[in-house]
């Protein structure tokens, strides 16, 4: 089945009218014509197009040109042999030419073969105008698909971004939640310790070296377990480190190196195991710590 619009748009009907298609073509094109009423009302409108511009652009000739070309005319015979017309009588009054127009019909078949040669140069007017349209549609197509194809990109860019930036969001919402949940269990453990009877509170406080130093240790003699909760101890020195002392019938037991974080107030630390303790005490050391105790450095003691 034709697609009668794709068919009235393609063209060949403008070709037609401006009689640039072959014979065969316009034989095709009258077919059409007769079993299509559509098409025939567009040809009839685009020739009727093409009779209003013939019109609108019908030039008249000046002044003495119908007489300056019949004298040219006669003097031609007379030069080339005798005449094979006898010559106008008398003055020929000047009349305008009047514009050609194409001889309506009631099919596109009569208005062919009643196309003049004038009418056929009038015909071609336009096509200096479709062509130009035609470039001008074909240059706007192109534009467009490059401003198309420039806005798909521009826009697939700002989505990738857009992901990248979502997936960067996603990562630090994560790692918070995480550090947050590390936070919060480790206040659900201290808050455990604090309430748990088995642990003996063991206040540590300041010596002549650091009289307001305060500290706290959590024992429990059943696990062993130990636990630091510091108050207030004096700012260390560059490369220095509390360390945790568990004294046992006077001997010193290492409980482990108080963390920087738990040296400043900011959490309660667990410490080494200690089986057996009286007392407990810190002192300064190097990072890492050491075998003894530095006497000279003691910071804070307790006994339980």
């Amino acid at each position: 089945m034709v697609d009668l619009q794709h068919y009235i748009e393609s063209g060949i009907l403008e070709e037609y009218a401006l009689g640039v298609l072959n014979a065969a073509e316009r034989a095709d094109v009258e077919r059409m014509a007769q079993e299509h009423p559509a098409i025939e009302q567009e040809l009839t409108a685009i020739v009727g197009g093409l009779d209003a511009y013939a019109e609108a652009h019908a030039l008249t000739p000046p002044d003495g040109m119908r007489e300056r070309v019949l004298q040219a005319w006669e003097n031609s015979i007379r030069e080339t042999g005798p005449a094979s017309a006898e010559p106008l009588a008398g003055p020929v009054a000047a009349t305008p030419i009047a514009p050609p127009r194409m001889v309506a019909s009631s099919s596109v078949a009569e208005r062919a073969a009643a196309a003049t040669p004038h009418e056929a140069v009038v015909r071609q007017l336009p096509a200096a105008a479709a062509s130009g349209r035609t470039r001008w549609l074909v240059a706007a197509s192109v534009a467009l698909l490059i401003l198309s194809g420039l806005g798909n990109y521009l826009l697939y860019n700002r989505l990738k971004e857009t992901e990248s930036s979502l997936e960067v969001a996603q990562t630090q919402q994560s790692r918070y939640a995480a550090t947050q949940q590390a936070a919060l269990n480790d206040r659900d453990q201290q808050l455990r310790i604090l309430r748990n009877q088995a642990f003996r509170t063991v206040d540590l406080k300041g010596t002549p070296k650091a009289p307001d130093a305060l500290a706290r240790v959590y024992y429990n003699r059943d696990t062993k377990a130990v636990y630091v909760d510091v108050r207030n101890l004096p700012a260390l020195p560059e490369g220095k480190q509390y360390q945790l002392w568990a004294l046992d019938n006077g001997q010193p037991v290492d409980a482990g190196m108080v963390a920087t974080t738990t040296a400043s107030g900011d959490s309660i630390q667990q410490m080494k195991n200690i089986a057996s303790a009286q007392a407990f005490a810190m002192t300064v050391e190097d990072i890492g710590g050491v075998a003894s105790p530095t006497m000279s450095t003691l910071t804070v003691i307790g006994n339980i």
